[in-house]
């Protein structure tokens, strides 16, 4: 018999997997091993650096792909924690001869590109061969695209299009992506060698069984203040999610612009976002971002439709865009040596000031509201994310942008190192498709705002941070300003209950921007 470790990367899912489709029709084997392996920072071990939403995201979506290939194929997944390397080379020597190929999803990271080419090299010697498949994740073949002789990095909506009608048919209804796969009939695993695996010594102290995820995910939860998971993880959820945020809405998808959707989610329910909630499926690789792109084609035949870059597609355009750039620039995660990022002489690191932003007790109540949501559910409305880290770099702090693309690789369920990386780029107006750096959200937003905030109850911001709960929705982004008899009212003495601003807004603005433009002249001159 011909066997196959397929491993799982970042395509946590059954549909639209060209892996596993490949695998059932392939003449070159017979049967399959699948696997997923989590490096050091995803160990059930105490210690993690990792949110608990994070960390719980991931468990929920092994635990559900599990399920999946036990009702539906009769199957199973093996987890493993450790080097990849190592794992996969346990496992082969555990057979004795009984693996043929490995199988697995293309990931663009450096470090994921360095490790899958560290073990095809291992295999190679091995005599066994390694099928990486392109486009799993994105919709673009990221590699083929950025090594090709006249791939210029693009820079903004207009680029990323052009890069598309190189590469896809263009029709009145917008690109045509080819459609989703179907699943699999037949996933063939023979059980007696995942269990013979599993009895060899070495390769069993690499084990995770899907009894330990179980109960490491349901101690998660009762750590957890929100009782159970705002988003929570796995295929099953995600094209529940789908169906009901966009299959079944097409009036929303037609009309949607994303500049225009509620950063403090929809009115009267400050948990529900007012986009899809589609992110931590996509980037975890529980849901095939082709389907979605043709799920909300279909809602797009023969009807008016908001266009690209503030439709739906111009979102998941935007996403093509960071992962070719991601690609393709050098020390794309970093301030140095990277030609996307102006060398902008940042402040000294400022724990008093990294540590009130992070937890939530600037003083800002929306800035707060944001960070706490973060903190406890793993997400962040896009206009959100553009309010706080604008207020952490060349709004009020002055802090590097790497500090917070840190806090936020911990925490959000979305975190996506190529997106990440970008949208702080982006947002801390050093990169060359950045907003110009002299507009500067108000962390104090009215109805005005761009920031998009609902203003007239402020149900999100009284969820978010309760001690505020009972204050008049005319002081209550300014608690600070508020009489003393209203905060008396209120149950909530500013500087005592709530903090005071930690800076103020107008005068570190003033400066901040005297700062950044000093610093482009001097990058202009040399």
């Amino acid at each position: 018999m011909k066997t196959a470790i397929v491993l799982f990367r970042k395509s946590i899912r059954i549909h639209d997997n060209p892996v596993l489709a490949w695998a059932e029709t392939s003449q070159e084997i017979d049967s399959i091993i699948p696997i997923f392996i989590m490096d050091d920072k995803w160990s059930p071990d105490e210690g993690s650096i990792l949110s608990l939403s994070r960390l719980n995201f991931l468990y929920d979506s092994l635990l559900d792909l599990d399920r999946n290939l036990k009702q539906n194929y009769g199957s199973k997944l093996l987890v493993f924690s450790g080097d990849s390397k190592n794992i996969i080379e346990s496992i082969i020597k555990s057979l004795d001869g009984g693996i043929n190929m490995l199988l697995c999803d293309y990931c663009s990271e450096p470090r994921s590109r360095k490790e899958i080419n560290e073990i095809k090299k291992s295999l190679t010697e091995l005599g066994i061969e390694s099928k990486v498949f392109p486009a799993v994740n994105t919709i673009l073949d990221i590699e083929k695209i950025t090594q090709s002789k006249n791939f210029i990095n693009p820079k903004s909506s207009k680029d990323i299009e052009k890069i598309l009608k190189k590469n896809l048919i263009l029709s009145s209804d917008g690109y045509f992506v080819d459609e989703a796969l179907a699943n699999p009939q037949e996933i063939c695993t023979n059980l007696l060698l995942l269990e013979s695996i599993l009895l060899d010594k070495q390769t069993s102290k690499y084990h995770i069984s899907i009894e330990e995820i179980r109960k490491k995910s349901e101690q998660l939860m009762l750590k957890s203040e929100m009782g159970s998971p705002y988003f929570p993880g796995g295929e099953s959820e995600a094209l529940l999610r789908l169906r009901n945020k966009v299959t079944e809405r097409p009036n929303f998808v037609n009309n949607f612009k994303k500049p225009c959707t509620l950063s403090t989610n929809e009115e009267g329910n400050p948990m529900e976002p007012s986009t899809t909630g589609l992110s931590p499926y996509i980037s975890n690789g529980c849901l095939s971002v082709r389907h979605v792109w043709n799920e909300c084609a279909k809602a797009h035949i023969d009807l008016y439709h908001t266009k690209p870059p503030e439709s739906l597609h111009g979102q998941l355009m935007f996403r093509e865009m960071f992962y070719l750039l991601s690609r393709s620039i050098v020390n794309w995660d970093d301030d140095f040596n990277n030609s996307n990022c102006k060398p902008i002489d940042w402040g000294e690191y400022d724990q008093s000031k990294i540590s009130a932003w992070e937890l939530g007790v600037t003083g800002f109540p929306y800035i707060d509201a944001m960070m706490r949501q973060l903190d406890a559910t793993g997400w962040m409305h896009h206009l959100g994310r553009h309010a706080v880290s604008c207020f952490l770099t060349r709004g009020q702090l002055w802090q590097n942008w790497k500090h917070g693309r840190d806090v936020f690789e911990r925490k959000l369920v979305d975190s996506d190192w190529a997106i990440n990386n970008g949208n702080w780029l982006w947002l801390a107006g050093v990169a060359p498709f950045s907003m110009p750096y002299y507009r500067v959200y108000n962390p104090c937003p009215d109805s005005n705002s761009s920031l998009n905030v609902e203003t007239i109850e402020a149900n999100f911001v009284r969820y978010w941070v309760p001690e505020l709960a009972s204050y008049p929705s005319k002081y209550i982004f300014e608690p600070h300003l508020a009489p003393i008899d209203v905060q008396k009212s209120s149950n909530c003495i500013i500087g005592q209950d709530y903090p005071l601003p930690i800076i103020d807004r107008k005068i570190s603005r003033r400066e901040n921007l005297a700062m950044f433009k000093e610093n482009v002249g001097r990058i202009n001159r040399i």
